[in-house]
């Protein structure tokens, strides 16, 4: 094999130097969304952090330090690219907006966007759901992350490269217990990811989403994992740094020719039970 094919093979170690990617919902050090926002930055990006730190503070894990948060994207940076972030709450009809135009005005151009923010808590099993509850979480894992995907698109209109990704959930694959109102919402954006990738790709602008699979952010406890261990053939559950491996290279060159998929990371889980458990 020649020199130039060689070298037309190997991987880039920087392949999103130079471009500039906003990463929502980076405001625990134990998130999907800090550690896809790390990887970025290891890649060469330059990253945009939304954060809502009020919504984990109304958590049993409680809100973590927003500057270490941001201080750990940083020690990833390469050369002279750079971190800035946003708080908003992405329940409100405009912070999508003001997040993307935020981003553009610091960065002057955005090559991907990752749509990481959602809503615990305020839902339930049919018989126990208001409205409201259902319209919670609507506003926050459904709308906000099509109105990111559209106040991007309009920011993006140069034709050049570039890439989303929507988080989902495991909805598709197997039941969610109590959370019927999350479960219908990240099911909305699995369901029109074909559609928003087949408008977006004149623009040069890819769409896929990811199911990360069960990753423990902070909430499992020794009793959680002893119910689910024998689901998991790897003897573990995820990790945040699983999904975000994909969520990373998704925004990259490599994966030049994929959109309008719906990714599952899942590590194998197998969504089954002992027989009285």
């Amino acid at each position: 094999m020649s020199n130039d094919v060689a070298n037309s093979l190997a991987r880039d170690p920087l392949p999103l130097r130079g471009r500039s990617v906003v990463v929502t919902g980076v405001s625990r050090r134990a998130g999907i969304g800090y550690a896809t926002a790390c990887r970025l930055a290891a890649y060469g990006a330059s990253v945009f952090c939304h954060h809502f730190s009020p919504h984990d503070a109304e958590q049993d894990w409680g809100a973590d330090d927003l500057d270490a948060v941001l201080d750990g994207v940083r020690s990833h940076l390469v050369g002279d690219a750079r971190v800035a972030d946003l708080h908003a709450d992405l329940a409100e009809p405009d912070a999508p907006e003001r997040v993307i135009a935020a981003a553009v005005e610091e960065f002057g151009r955005l090559d991907g966007l990752i749509c990481n923010q959602a809503l615990s808590g305020s839902d339930g099993a049919i018989g126990e759901l208001s409205a409201a509850d259902l319209d919670r979480h609507w506003r926050v894992d459904a709308r906000a992350s099509i109105l990111l995907a559209q106040a991007f698109a309009t920011h993006h209109d140069d034709g050049s490269p570039a890439s989303i990704v929507f988080l989902t959930s495991g909805q598709g694959l197997g039941p969610m217990p109590g959370e019927v109102a999350y479960a219908a919402a990240k099911a909305a954006l699995a369901g029109v990811t074909t559609t928003i990738a087949d408008q977006l790709a004149d623009r040069g602008i890819r769409v896929n989403t990811v199911n990360p699979g069960p990753v423990d952010t902070g909430y499992l406890t020794q009793e959680m994992w002893r119910a689910i261990e024998p689901m998991f053939p790897f003897g573990r559950v995820g990790h945040p740094e699983d999904p975000a491996r994909l969520i990373a290279w998704l925004t990259t060159d490599e994966a030049a020719w994929i959109t309008g998929q719906v990714i599952n990371t899942e590590g194998g889980f197998g969504r089954w039970r002992p027989r009285g458990e």
